[in-house]
């Protein structure tokens, strides 16, 4: 009987203390594995920064504002634009392809980092396409060559017969290296034979100074960025851009209607955000800028700047699919006229 109690009583032991590890162990198992059943807060539930190319004043830095502004509305979030000139926009499209891809990153992209600088920098590009996720486009511009009102030039055909009667001798100014304003002149230069020297800025504020100044003879630049100085007679605009006049100068004549025929560029300004953003946010953000792009208050600014809706879905709005589309046949079409036209950014 004392062998078989002692027995009995060490496994009454046993019992009790594999109840109580089997009671401690789900205590322990919160501290010991990942909370993975606790939900994660709703996107975005901090604030979102924007990363821009080019100093204020620029169109870019304009359609960003404009963006960010109807966003943090939209998101309930603020969305702060963050200025990182240089290197024609490539040093923010760099810092925005090597950001944590959560959403709370985003680029303000246009023709010249999301386009043109791919054939223009070539081995030096410091990113590539598939470095970004497209979200939407904000707005298409068109671009106007203009110039100071003491050049004695009122038509294209005049400017053409001073640059070929002075070659080499005038200048104009664009608001820096590989974006759509240079590439509009230096494609002009190769239409009409004309040899005109190139002066980049560091963005449109500080080429409109020495513009308005009359420290440059010639300038091109996108429409909302100097549309004012326009109105206000302190430039003089030759000729816009696009296929059609512009609402807001319908008086200026078309490079085409200008004796240049199929000549075509206009600007374009839209948000991307670094690849493997999860689908869900990309989803999110995506229609949040559809809306935005048509809301009457924002087509209304648009239209005040001379600036047009995306116009890439047939509601006239934009997608994710749609702008990824939009930007490969802008690539397909620039490349090309990159090439035969010369252009440097030395």
């Amino acid at each position: 009987m004392g062998r078989g109690g002692t027995e009995i009583r060490r496994e009454s032991r046993m019992s009790a203390i594999r109840r109580r590890g089997l009671l401690t162990a789900p205590l322990l198992l919160p501290g010991l594995v990942p909370r993975l059943g606790q939900a994660q807060p709703a996107y975005p539930s901090r604030a979102i920064r924007m990363l821009v190319g080019y100093p204020p004043a620029g169109t870019t830095d304009i359609a960003a504002r404009m963006g960010a502004a109807g966003l943090s509305r939209r998101l309930g979030q603020p969305v702060a634009v963050e200025n990182r000139p240089g290197a024609t926009g490539n040093i923010a499209a760099e810092m925005a392809a090597r950001a944590e891809a959560d959403g709370y990153t985003l680029h303000c992209t246009n023709i010249a980092t999301g386009c043109i600088n791919y054939a223009l920098f070539a081995e030096r590009m410091p990113v590539k396409p598939t470095d970004f996720v497209d979200l939407g486009l904000l707005t298409q511009v068109p671009n106007l060559i203009f110039v100071h009102p003491s050049l004695p030039v009122t038509t294209v055909a005049q400017l053409i017969a001073l640059a070929k009667a002075k070659p080499g001798q005038l200048n104009y100014g664009s608001a820096g290296s590989g974006g759509s304003p240079h590439m509009t002149m230096e494609l002009f230069k190769f239409r009409t034979g004309t040899n005109i020297n190139h002066i980049p800025f560091r963005g449109a504020g500080p080429m409109l100074v020495e513009a308005v100044a009359g420290r440059l003879d010639v300038g091109c630049d996108n429409m909302p960025s100097v549309i004012g100085h326009v109105r206000d007679g302190r430039l003089r605009p030759i000729a816009v851009t696009s296929r059609r006049r512009a609402e807001v100068l319908p008086a200026v004549p078309t490079l085409e209607e200008s004796g240049l025929a199929g000549f075509e560029a206009t600007a374009w300004f839209g948000l991307q955000a670094p690849a493997k953003t999860p689908p869900a946010i990309v989803e999110r953000l995506g229609a949040e800028i559809d809306a935005l792009t048509k809301e009457p208050e924002y087509r209304a600014r648009l239209a005040e700047l001379g600036g047009q809706p995306p116009g890439l879905t047939p509601d006239g709005g934009t997608t994710p699919a749609a702008f990824t589309a939009f930007i490969e046949a802008e690539i397909a079409k620039w490349t090309p006229l990159v090439k035969a036209s010369g252009a440097t950014v030395d």
